[in-house]
């Protein structure tokens, strides 16, 4: 697609109606092929709607809609040489429901949504709908400013993934909160809990509620279950003014076969390959971009930029990254078409990531770019010009599986299978890694995270107890699913809400009272964040004792000025004078202890913490001697400041 024909196509139209405004919004900045959304679409403008939509192979296009009666071939659009069809439609108000009337050449109409609209109508409705988002409010500078100025590399990322349907349902007979109500509650609950960011799961508009967000059809739309477009942006704003981050899930990997929709647009394969061995996922039964055509790309990298753009959004999770890289996903041999040097990566795929990271770096410092990516493809979290991806952290799916394949384990069988958690050591450092505890590992029979640990109902609180302390202390940043953070025993599922009444019950608010513990503790330990992605960060002290099943390392600041030591007993008996060798001499406070009666475990501890004796071991010349309490994890901080005081004399 030309752009400056583009702009000049929608800009006749206007021109022709003598409106020239000033520039009061990004809407009217000048265009790059990564603002579409400036101009593709529908804008209100004085006396009523223009409208612009890209379908090179139509033969015709109108708009219909409930302003005509619905009725084809009435407000034409005119074409261009570049494929794109607008015209200016008087009389069209704000909040009028819309199509495309496409003509193809083999004259068959087809009805399609706007592929750029803001706004669309509550499934099972399809329609577009006309919104104009130039009068937002934004009250965000201040999070804006810090944003801007933060390396997240260095700074604590703890995020709290939600699906906005399934989070919390109202009591009043509706189905959904809205945006705005969802902002307070949320926002209450995260400023509690202390998570440093939200991460929704995909709120781009999609017909089934089922797909979970996943099989978009409205990739510049915020879905209308919960509301309009400004109820959205109420709601990013209101969290940034609490200090909170708003991450997207977004997913350019593949859209779905809807009607309505992307597929077949203009009656001919103009999103998706046509060969559907490039073209079609056998697995999602969705349709694959087209990544080699520029136009799709665009259209890809507009709609990122558009929601850190217009709507301020701090990061996108990049959903199903491996699936793009690999012309052979989920595919059998003779199901797939090699790349030009023979090869099974998808060579467009990766240059289109490479330049939708590069646009989203440059343009909104300070925004994350997060991939969803199970495989061991280098440079995902590198520069890209280096030869890598360009992301800025990495789902570690490894960590995930390794230590959920642990924690499964009856204790007795442990002291065999150490190496599922030291095994990382090998990789960690080759990628900034986000350490996932997602939604994708309660669905699906998995069972909730609280089922799928081993024991009796006291060992799983404290097999869990467990998890989530060995997560917030190993490097990498951290993510949670909502009703993880209370223990839920139920799976999740997207019709109903996580099980709140379940903190009436002291074993499970001390699940909770952990996880506001864990994440100040990550907050306020520079150990504990600043050296995520390095390596000179983290230390193994025990990573070898199987007679006893104890894992042990070190965490801390490059400048070694703070230090973190975490031991994790992982057998249901309790460890005396157990002593492991420490990096530096003198007091080690107990900073958190998974076994403490407020978070519902036996209260074997430390009395606060310990002294260092001049004793070889691991390696160092100095030691603490400790309590390990039964499936726990004990955090240790060195206090290299806190003087001794003198032993009593008799």
């Amino acid at each position: 697609m030309n752009e400056n024909i583009l702009i000049t196509d929608v800009a006749v139209s206007r021109a022709s109606k003598q409106r020239v405004k000033p520039m009061t919004s990004t809407f009217d900045a000048p265009a790059d092929r990564t603002t579409l959304y400036r101009h593709l679409g529908a804008h209100l403008v004085d006396g009523g709607v223009n409208f612009a939509v890209w379908a090179p192979n139509a033969r015709e296009v109108s708009i219909i809609s409930d302003g005509n009666g619905w009725t084809p071939e009435r407000d034409w659009l005119n074409s261009s040489d570049t494929g794109v069809w607008s015209g200016f439609v008087e009389g069209v108000q704000p909040g009028t429901k819309y199509k495309y009337a496409i003509r193809t050449h083999e004259n068959q109409l087809l009805e399609k949504a706007d592929p750029v609209a803001f706004a669309a109508e509550m499934r099972p409705g399809t329609a577009s709908i006309v919104w104009s988002l130039r009068d937002l409010q934004w009250h965000d500078q201040n999070w804006l400013q810090k944003r801007g100025e933060t390396n997240w590399l260095e700074a604590p990322v703890s995020a709290y993934e939600v699906h906005p349907g399934s989070w919390k349902r109202p009591r009043d007979g509706r189905r959904f909160y809205n945006y705005r109500e969802l902002a307070h509650l949320l926002t209450e609950y995260i400023l509690e809990t202390a998570y440093t960011h939200v991460q929704l799961m995909p709120i781009t508009e999609h017909p089934f509620d089922g797909s979970w967000g996943y099989q978009t059809t409205g990739y510049f739309a915020p879905t209308s279950r919960f509301g309009t477009p400004h109820d959205f942006q109420y709601f990013v704003d209101y969290l940034h003014q609490h200090d909170i981050g708003v991450l997207l899930d977004w997913v350019p990997a593949h859209f779905p076969t809807d009607a309505h929709a992307l597929a077949h647009f203009d009656g001919t394969h103009l999103y998706e390959h046509a060969d559907p061995r490039l073209g079609f996922h056998p697995d999602w039964n969705t349709l694959i971009f087209n990544y080699g055509r520029r136009e799709v790309t665009e259209f890809l990298l507009s709609s990122a930029r558009f929601w850190c753009d217009v709507y301020h959004i701090d990061g996108l999770r990049v959903d199903a990254v491996a699936s793009m890289l690999y012309l052979d996903y989920s595919r059998e041999s003779g199901e797939w078409i090699p790349n030009k040097h023979g090869g099974r990566e998808n060579l467009e795929a990766i240059s289109f990531l490479q330049d939708f990271n590069t646009v989203m770096h440059a343009e909104f410092p300070g925004t994350m770019t997060i991939a969803e990516e199970s495989t061991a493809w280098p440079g995902v979290s590198r520069p890209v010009y280096t030869g890598g991806l360009g992301f800025t952290m990495k789902w570690d799916m490894g960590w995930m599986n390794d230590t959920l394949r642990f924690m499964k384990r009856d204790p007795i069988h442990r002291r065999w299978h150490l190496n599922d958690l030291t095994f990382r050591s090998i990789y960690a450092f080759t990628e900034n890694f986000m350490l996932p505890l997602s939604h994708d590992e309660v669905v699906h029979g998995k069972r909730s995270l609280l089922s799928q640990m081993s024991g009796d109902e006291w060992q799983k609180f404290a097999n869990l107890r467990v998890l989530y302390a060995v997560q917030f202390a190993a490097s990498g940043k951290k993510l949670q699913f909502m009703g993880g953070e209370i223990g839920q025993w139920n799976e999740w599922n997207h019709e109903g809400q996580i099980d709140w009444v379940l903190r009436t019950f002291e074993t499970h608010e001390g699940i909770r009272r952990l996880v506001c513990d864990l994440n100040r503790l990550y907050r306020d330990q520079r150990a504990l964040y600043t050296s995520d992605v390095h390596s000179d960060g983290f230390q193994w002290i025990v990573g070898d004792d199987r007679k006893n099943c104890v894992v042990a390392f070190s965490r801390q600041t490059l400048d070694s000025s703070e230090r973190i030591v975490v031991v994790a007993n992982l057998t249901p008996t309790p460890r005396h004078q157990y002593r492991i060798g420490v990096p530096a001499p003198g007091f080690y406070a107990e900073l958190l202890n998974t076994d403490a009666k407020w978070y519902g475990g036996s209260d074997v501890g430390n009395q606060g913490g310990v002294w260092t004796s001049k004793t070889d071991s691991h390696g160092h010349n100095q030691s603490v001697e400790l309590e390990l309490p039964p499936l726990s994890v004990t955090i240790l901080g060195h206090k290299p400041d806190q003087k001794r005081l003198p032993e009593p004399t008799v």
